[in-house]
């Protein structure tokens, strides 16, 4: 619970560290849901880097996709990271689930500015790491960008994804800000966000704009935390 990684942007992380869910932990925020058998997905994302806890994450994809469990496909899990040295590798070697990679810029110094993981862990070694194994079949790659008005959203931020991402098999989900206090970042407009798909979908990297849902209970994307928090960010 809480989070280590602290991104600039992202009100989970400004919680701090509080604990690790065990496997019975995670297996039970589906196991209580009444809905849990019109379940299609589950992404492992939203509240804590899942490579700080990834003995608990596999045990727990391991119950999912197993006979003796839910008997999932992998295909049906998704586990989001900031890029763990060492750890990540481990997931994908152990693991037949979808990853997905938080980028939210392609330039590394912009990087580490929004996401100190970045010095642990750089973007170009998470590139060079996912080029040695095929997404090009069932397994899903996809690399997660937030968009901040005049921070990341320009056509030389898209260029350099290209760049960047040249003959790696991927997506990339576009994903709204949504604003929290205290930190001194925008959203940017739609039009923007458009024009920044439609440049990386006609150079070839299948390209989308995520709906944005939870806004409402501070549960969207970069919006987990705790009751007194929401009530601050209600003032």
């Amino acid at each position: 619970v809480g989070c280590k990684m602290n991104c600039l942007f992202c009100q989970t992380g400004k919680q701090g560290f509080e604990g690790y869910l065990t496997v019975t932990d995670i297996l039970n925020q589906i196991y209580a849901l009444p809905e849990r058998d019109k379940l299609t997905n589950v992404v492992f994302m939203g509240q804590g880097e899942p490579m700080d806890n990834l003995d608990n994450v596999l045990k727990a994809t391991e119950v999912l996709t197993s006979d003796y469990g839910y008997a999932w496909s992998p295909k049906r899990i998704t586990v989001s990271s900031v890029g763990v040295k060492n750890k990540l590798k481990r997931f994908l070697d152990e693991s037949e689930c979808h990853v997905a990679i938080s980028m939210h810029s392609p330039i590394p110094e912009q990087r580490a500015m929004l996401m100190p993981a970045e010095r642990g862990m750089s973007i170009t070694e998470i590139i060079d790491l996912m080029h040695q194994y095929d997404f090009t079949h069932q397994r899903r790659l996809s690399f997660e960008y937030i968009m901040f008005r005049g921070v990341n959203d320009s056509m030389t931020h898209a260029r350099e994804i290209v760049k960047l991402t040249k003959g790696l098999f991927c997506r990339i989900n576009l994903i709204r800000f949504h604003k929290i206090p205290n930190v001194d970042l925008e959203g940017c407009d739609e039009q923007k966000m458009e024009a920044f798909r439609d440049y990386l979908n006609n150079h070839g990297i299948i390209t989308t704009i995520r709906a944005s849902r939870g806004q409402d209970i501070f549960a969207a994307c970069g919006l987990l935390s705790t009751a007194k928090t929401i009530e601050d960010i209600r003032r």
